[in-house]
């Protein structure tokens, strides 16, 4: 008797993945119509936003000089800084207060709070990395900057800066429908949060007390490890893949906790 219950159990669990993965994938698909329609480019907007925006520093920073005041290129210091903040700091902003909106898609038995969060943050991060990964590919082929010198420290920083801004979204969403606060809080932080999270400047270059100072940010971390992995031979890199590690794990331990308490006490209006 024991086998048959093994084998109703792991199909069972099978069948609901499946069932899931059809749920955010669902979910994906309805937020890009959302978001984006079908006008102009559509859904291409996904990623070709965050690619102006990163081009759009680096020809500001290029057109003031200051891609003569180092031996480093401009475009990978760019491209390495905005595109890694750009990474983590959409996540939040689009699951702060995000299931009010979509509350009409709780009757659904299949659909769960959880589900609501996880399609947006795979939309923002494919968003993300495709833009990164053109922008790479473009710059490196007009011969505008290197390829990188460790891909794999590469693409590591990238999967922990993105389940940084992952478990801190879910973090922010969940507390944002317990308090209206955090949606109030979370915008004008997320600007402040902007000119301290490592995109325009290296750690080395700061005051001791600085750099001591900024390495709290876990999001200082990945912005340090994605340019190590890049021209790390050119500069002297701080990160700690430990503490990030850590902080990772804290909030979405903290994050998947407080969901749990919002899809208790959520009620389809």
């Amino acid at each position: 008797m024991a086998e048959p219950k093994v084998l109703i159990t792991g199909t069972t669990a099978r069948e609901s993945f499946v069932i899931q993965m059809r749920v955010i994938w669902a979910l994906i698909l309805r937020e890009i119509l959302t978001r984006y329609g079908r006008h102009n480019i559509g859904f291409m907007w996904l990623f070709v936003e965050p690619m102006l925006f990163t081009l759009g520093i680096t020809v500001l920073w290029t057109l003031t000089g200051l891609h003569r005041t180092s031996d480093l290129p401009i475009t990978a210091f760019a491209l390495t800084g905005y595109s890694t903040v750009l990474l983590w700091r959409n996540m939040p902003t689009r699951c702060v207060d995000a299931i009010s909106p979509n509350s009409a898609l709780m009757y659904h038995r299949n659909v769960r709070v959880i589900d609501i969060y996880i399609s947006r943050l795979a939309l923002e991060a494919i968003g993300a990395t495709i833009s990164f990964t053109v922008l790479s590919i473009a710059f490196i082929f007009f011969h505008l900057m290197e390829p990188p010198e460790d891909p794999l420290l590469v693409l590591k920083a990238w999967l922990l800066t993105a389940w940084f801004g992952g478990a801190l979204a879910i973090t922010m969403g969940a507390w944002s429908e317990r308090s209206e606060v955090v949606e109030k809080l979370w915008h004008p932080a997320a600007y402040l949060l902007f000119p301290v999270s490592g995109a325009a400047y290296f750690v080395d270059a700061l005051p001791k007390a600085g750099a001591d100072v900024v390495l709290w940010l876990p999001m200082v971390h990945g912005v340090e490890m994605v340019r190590d992995g890049y021209f790390g031979s050119k500069f002297v890199a701080h990160y700690s893949v430990g503490y990030m590690l850590t902080c990772c794990m804290v909030l979405t331990l903290i994050g998947l906790a407080l969901e749990r308490i919002v899809t208790r006490d959520f009620v389809p209006e």
